[in-house]
């Protein structure tokens, strides 16, 4: 798609184009103007890249309720329960939805084909091949830009959140787009951008989740929600950019086995390969540590060959590939994994209508905090997540959304930014060094286990960090920017080194979030493990909170 000329407001802004935003554009009311930022493109995100599929109780088998126990055990006591009953509930109409749509699930004869995935009771897993992810985003950008009232801005980045001062309502976002900071009204705005797993230096992530929406939102004086818990994927490609191998594999009846070609799982959990996430990968973990010269570098295997041929190739094509592309040929050889960040169960606290604390602002998806991942997300219910709260934006009164036609000023100061190539040089290597060096510390420090002298050495990294960003030239510029100003760059391919800073920025930000969250809760649950607080510990079953630089915990009632 072409540069184009965007108004300077909308009724609806969504930031973000993986599942939650293609899906909640699509579900906003038709008589709405809705910009959909994102700054790849629409092809680009974390959902596009999800393999195993989506889960919905939709077998005469299964029932919302089998869906919901299995939920909320792997939740381990933190999942808030209405949030769990609504999701698993909606399911299967979601589902239905995608289907009218047009998205192509496998089927097996004249049903919807499901797998069984790790701490699942029953086949609950619609899938696509191994490519879920790719056929419900493309098919979503496609009824997308076939809509007259959304406009898609691509390669453009939400840098603030535009907040009025008296109300605290949200107005709209400063935009980086052609060369161009600028602000863009909004009588909403919806943060839809996915997680962070770039802040860790292994992730299976893409480039793009850089935590953006969750930064954004801090710095704006939104509250935050259990940001300790990661969840580590047990079985990543051990090759340069972290390919995901499904855990639908180990679902059809792949092994994980050590050097020795033994399966070493069973020794940590009884059900061996099938245990939750966080257990399958802190048992690799743990067994390298036992058994590897070098942990850190060291991998196990997963052994595909008890899967039938013909399997394989109808489940897996695009496994298949990739693994082909670096010499593995999964029918004769195990493929060499290890763990690595995959998804962030907390995020921007929301309610069931994707309401944050600051009016006008929404989330949803992975960059949202629903409370129904609790400490550790069950398998495929994140797509479900963003469907299912994308849909809930169809039942918001559009009147409450719609830009209202309060006059703001006209009066635009444009600032020409153009330091010197010497000054605009140095602060490109400082924000590369950065960029370089804080995902090895938030990996080393606040990866598979933690503990308290490693967080606080890596918190104190990062303060000299964010002291040295601070200090930059771009920084002083845009840290001051007013909804009244707007900033050229005459440099030329400007977008490249600005989104190094934003995104360095974003990064910052969520590690000191992460790391403060991992050492304020003393206890291990789920995705947090603690190296010095191993157990579980009953006093510690509640939400951690954050807003600004303030953490306390939630002790309502209403998890298990």
């Amino acid at each position: 798609m072409p540069d184009i000329n965007i108004p300077n407001q909308f009724d609806v802004l969504v930031v973000g184009a993986g599942a939650a935003g293609l899906y909640t554009s699509l579900c906003l009311p038709e008589s709405l103007q809705i910009g959909l930022i994102t700054k790849e493109t629409v092809t680009l995100s974390a959902s596009d890249w999800a393999q195993g599929g989506i889960a919905a109780a939709v077998d005469a088998e299964d029932s919302p309720k089998l869906h919901i126990e299995d939920t909320l055990k792997a939740g381990v006591g933190l999942c808030d329960i209405a949030a769990v009953e609504f999701l698993a509930e909606q399911a299967p109409h979601c589902i239905q939805s995608l289907v009218n749509l047009g998205v192509a699930f496998d089927r097996h004869d004249n049903h919807l084909a499901l797998t069984l995935e790790a701490a699942h009771s029953r086949p609950r897993v619609l899938h696509a091949a191994d490519t879920t992810g790719r056929e419900v985003t493309t098919t979503l950008t496609d009824q997308v830009l076939r809509r007259q009232n959304i406009q898609v801005i691509q390669q453009a980045l939400a840098l603030s959140l535009w907040i009025e001062p008296q109300t605290g309502q949200c107005l709209g976002t400063s935009l980086f787009y052609q060369g161009k900071i600028t602000w863009i009204r909004a009588g909403a705005v919806i943060l839809a951008t996915g997680g962070g797993g770039q802040v860790f230096a292994q992730t299976t992530n893409p480039a793009v989740s850089t935590g953006d929406g969750v930064a954004i939102a801090w710095r704006a004086g939104a509250i935050l929600r259990d940001l300790e818990f990661v969840q580590f994927h047990p079985t990543a490609l051990s090759k340069p950019g972290r390919f995901l191998i499904s855990e639908a594999v180990r679902g059809e009846g792949a092994h994980l086995v050590d050097d020795t070609g033994r399966r070493f799982a069973f020794d940590y959990h009884p059900a061996g390969e099938l245990a939750p996430r966080d257990v399958v990968s802190r048992a690799i973990f743990s067994h390298l540590q036992k058994t590897a010269t070098d942990p850190a570098t060291a991998n196990v295997w997963l052994d595909m060959r008890p899967i039938p041929p013909e399997k394989i190739r109808h489940r897996f094509p695009n496994i298949i590939a990739v693994c082909q592309h670096w010499g593995i040929d999964v029918f004769t050889q195990p493929i060499p994994v290890s763990p690595a960040a995959h998804y962030w169960m907390g995020g921007i606290l929301t309610d069931v209508m994707n309401c944050t604390n600051i009016p006008g602002l929404y989330a949803i998806g992975e960059t949202a905090s629903t409370g129904v991942h609790g400490a550790n997300r069950l398998a495929s219910n994140s797509l479900l997540e963003c469907i299912v709260f994308g849909a809930q934006m169809a039942s918001v009164n559009p009147e409450k959304l719609r830009i209202s036609q309060q006059e703001f000023s006209e009066n635009i100061e444009t600032i020409n930014f153009s330091p010197s190539p010497t000054v605009w040089e140095n602060q490109q290597l400082k924000l590369a060094e950065i960029r370089q060096k804080l995902p090895r510390v938030v990996w080393q420090s606040a990866g598979i286990c933690r503990e308290e002298s490693s967080l606080k050495n890596a918190i104190t990294q990062i303060s000299s960090w964010q002291q040295e960003f601070t200090a930059l030239p771009l920084t002083q510029l845009l840290l001051k920017l007013q909804p009244t100003q707007s900033v050229n760059f005459p440099q030329p391919q400007i977008e490249k080194e600005l989104r190094l800073w934003a995104e360095t920025r974003n990064l910052l930000d969520v590690g000191e979030l992460i790391l403060k969250s991992a050492a304020f809760r003393k206890e291990s649950r789920g995705g947090h493990y603690r190296l010095d607080y191993p157990q579980t510990d009953p006093d510690w079953q509640v939400h951690t909170l954050v807003r600004n630089q303030q953490w306390w915990v939630d002790i309502e009632e209403g998890r298990t």
